[in-house]
């Protein structure tokens, strides 16, 4: 398998130009640009398409397409490239807890990054939907660390980890991991193990600057970084839908033969109100 990774067209499609140096604020640009560029998805579950996670799929679909994809696409490409900039980079597996009752037991199904800048550990997660991380955070808990779109901390002590992200003045979790570095394929069949929970609803999100966007089945949300008041309306037919992906979240969209159908049978599955 070649994981030979592609930095010019990688940073042609983030629309990154700075100093490539393994530095703490290499990482913190990139961060930032990959998720405001390429867009969370899940079109490729939807729709019954495969998802692969060797460098010449993802960079073909990531970057190519542009497309986008979910954490392990998102994360797998992240970690080459970090890599490729001599990054010292580990994979772990993390228990998504964000909306899941406390105590609930989850099992593994995404994928987050350690990376070492500067002499220390940090958590990089270009991949978790409406909550992904705009600026990679310091593994070290009990101490509170700002985004530009969240404030965040960690819970417990190495091996094993919680992020909480404040929300409207309330820690929630948001997934729990150990410091317990996957293979490669151990994110295959974790990715095959989870591609079944995408595959019967719409997902998207991405980060620019100013705004945060995500949408669920039809509900679509947009979040202002800096006040103002959360925007929410409900898509409620195909045009509307591919309009909102194409333009707002950047999606070079599947042909309408094949992403018009499943639309119309989640239209008519779970009526907009009802997400």
């Amino acid at each position: 398998m070649s994981e030979q990774v592609h930095l010019t067209a990688y940073f042609e499609r983030i629309g990154f130009s700075g100093s490539i140096a393994p530095t703490l604020a290499t990482l913190e640009a990139l961060h930032a640009l990959h998720p405001a560029s390429i867009p969370f998805e899940n079109l490729n579950p939807l729709l019954g398409l495969p998802v692969e996670l060797d460098q010449a799929s993802l960079e073909q679909k990531l970057i190519h397409d542009r497309r986008g994809g979910y954490c392990y696409e998102h994360n797998m490409m992240f970690m080459r490239v970090l890599r490729e900039l001599d990054f010292k980079v580990t994979g772990y597996a993390a228990r998504v807890l964000w909306n899941h009752a406390e105590g609930e037991e989850r099992p593994l199904s995404h994928m987050v990054l350690g990376v070492e800048a500067g002499g220390a550990l940090y958590l990089a997660d270009v991949g978790f939907g409406s909550m992904t991380l705009t600026a990679p955070l310091r593994l070290r808990a009990g101490i509170e660390q700002e985004t530009p779109f969240a404030r965040y901390r960690l819970v417990g002590e190495s091996p094993s980890y919680r992020l909480e992200a404040e929300v409207q003045g309330a820690w929630k979790a948001v997934y729990a991991f150990d410091l317990v570095e996957r293979t490669y394929e151990d994110f295959v069949a974790l990715n095959a193990a989870t591609y079944p929970n995408f595959a019967n609803m719409l997902a998207a999100a991405r980060t620019d600057r100013d705004f945060r966007y995500s949408l669920r089945d039809f509900r679509f949300s947009t979040y202002p970084r800096e006040g103002g008041e959360l925007e929410r309306r409900f898509l409620t037919s195909v045009p509307e839908v591919r309009e909102v992906l194409s333009e707002t979240f950047g999606i070079n969209l599947p042909p309408a033969e094949l992403l018009d159908p499943a639309i119309e049978r989640l239209l008519a599955e779970r009526p907009p109100e009802s997400t």
